[in-house]
């Protein structure tokens, strides 16, 4: 320990990083260390220290709070959380849809927003296992496709092993994704099995995957990883996305789009 780091501090020190961490869901060593006034390598054996305690999981270069793993809301709920920025996120995601494709419509509320914006697109064709995308589309606009499998109610998806059946014989042009949470490390992650067992399987059969997810889904991190991020080839969010993600999705060759 370093002569400016005094061990009876240690206890006190440590009460406030875990407390960083819990806030920010995620952090980097470098904040740790400009917050604290520590040492990289103080912080980094608290880090460890914590992670032997359950309070924390170690990442690359910081720590993700386990005390901040993810609640998933009713999706009414959802529906009206950060609404301006989905909506934003939906009108750039429709830019990326051509004629005659065939196109994935996953759950959750900023991809139900896309789905309300193809209702006069008779060009297309839409599979989804969401209930609420799916009544959307059900008076007019694409061909409509819903897959099977067993209804989770707290999402309105149809999720599971049984998707697959459905599934596995289509060809996707393109995949509109939700989650969760999402992190350079974990990927994906949503809050049940089944719903990141059919998340995982579409991902890897379309032939290009887009992420719709605000600002705020960036560094969360729910119970079930639903996909890796190297499955993923464009996200699009809003301006209040950290610079940090943004540079390392770059650096993963994964395009960016601020909506």
């Amino acid at each position: 320990m370093a002569q400016n780091e005094p061990r009876d501090l240690a206890p006190q020190r440590l009460d406030h990083l875990r407390s960083l961490i819990r806030e920010s869901g995620v952090i980097r060593v470098e904040a740790l260390c400009r917050q604290l006034g520590v040492s990289p390598a103080t912080v980094r054996r608290d880090l460890d220290q914590l992670e032997r305690s359950g309070a924390i999981r170690r990442v690359h270069g910081g720590a993700v709070s386990v005390e901040s793993r993810l609640d998933e809301p009713l999706f009414d709920s959802k529906t009206s959380i950060a609404a301006r920025e989905k909506r934003r996120i939906a009108e750039a995601a429709l830019t990326f849809i051509e004629p005659d494709e065939t196109i994935y419509l996953d759950g959750g509320s900023t991809v139900l927003e896309l789905a309300r914006l193809l209702r006069e697109r008779t060009n297309l064709t839409v599979v989804t296992n969401s209930l609420r995308a799916a009544t959307e589309l059900a008076g007019r606009g694409p061909r409509l496709i819903l897959i099977g499998g067993e209804l989770r109610r707290l999402s309105q998806t149809v999720v599971g092993p049984l998707t697959r059946l459905t599934l596995e014989g289509l060809h996707l042009d393109k995949a509109f994704m939700g989650t969760i949470g999402v992190t350079l490390k974990e990927g994906l992650t949503t809050t049940d099995p089944g719903e990141a067992y059919t998340k995982e399987l579409v991902m890897g059969l379309a032939r290009q995957v887009i992420l719709l997810a605000d600002s705020s889904k960036a560094g969360k991190v729910s119970f079930a990883r639903a996909g890796k991020l190297e499955h993923v080839h464009v996200v699009i969010t809003d301006k209040g996305v950290g610079k940090d993600f943004a540079k390392e999705l770059n650096q993963k060759g994964i395009k960016l789009v601020r909506a």
